[in-house]
């Protein structure tokens, strides 16, 4: 497996980096992963390399670029204050406007034509945000959503989605309320969707760098994650 930062042209005139990290294969299906509000710190950068190993291209942007280019924050004090600043800051049209760059990048790349072409997506927390906005606008063919902040505020856009999507949620977690959830269930029924929920979980369980670590349910959503992404790029 191999990694580096490339730089990918903006719609709007800038530049920004992307962490991309390719499979020991050299070759695989395309994965945008999102980041959280932490930017694209060590932990996001091992879970590219983590899906890189099984086996896709994965790239991540980094979605704070016009207030902090590559910024690295923890999870607590005034890294997590930083974090919330950056999120808040953060203009929803030019987001838009970036992951559609960035989901065109990935699968224009040699090493994702040659393995067919397909791009997914994953994100966490505001990533898993992004996630479900990259299925419904630029068409990836698959998405998948951890604890997405603001996806049952958005539910109008479950009718742009036709990819298949999967949808990880903590059981208590305190910003998503378990009502919350099956307003998501609701809107997505019918549709090749899965929401899978985890008990005892918070928000953030799959970070193994938080406290909210829950290697369980982190396990289990990995699993899960990586037989539904085989199942639609490869």
């Amino acid at each position: 497996m191999s990694s580096q930062w490339i730089t990918i042209n903006a719609q709007d005139g800038g530049q920004y980096g992307a962490y991309l990290a390719l499979p020991p294969a050299g070759t695989g299906p395309g994965l945008v992963l999102f980041q959280e509000i932490f930017g694209v710190n060590a932990h996001i950068r091992a879970v590219a390399d983590q899906y890189a190993q099984d086996g896709f291209v994965v790239l991540a942007p980094d979605v704070f670029w016009r207030d902090a280019p590559r910024v690295e924050l923890g999870y607590s004090g005034p890294d997590y204050d930083r974090a919330i600043e950056l999120m808040k800051a953060a203009r929803p049209e030019q987001l838009a406007a970036d992951i559609k760059t960035t989901v065109a990048t990935l699968r224009a790349r040699t090493e994702v034509d040659a393995a067919g072409g397909k791009v997914g997506t994953i994100g966490y927390c505001m990533g898993g945000r992004l996630a479900y906005i990259a299925a419904a606008d630029p068409g990836v063919d698959a998405a998948v959503c951890y604890y997405g902040g603001g996806i049952h505020d958005q539910l109008q856009r479950s009718g742009s989605i036709s990819c298949p999507i999967q949808f990880h949620y903590a059981e208590q977690d305190h910003a998503i309320p378990l009502d919350k959830v099956e307003q998501v269930r609701t809107a997505f029924a019918g549709k090749p969707a899965e929401v899978h929920v985890y008990p005892g979980a918070t928000h953030g369980f799959n970070c193994w760098a938080r406290g909210s670590y829950h290697p369980a349910s982190a396990a289990l959503a990995h699993g899960r994650s990586l037989q539904f992404l085989a199942q639609q790029l490869f």
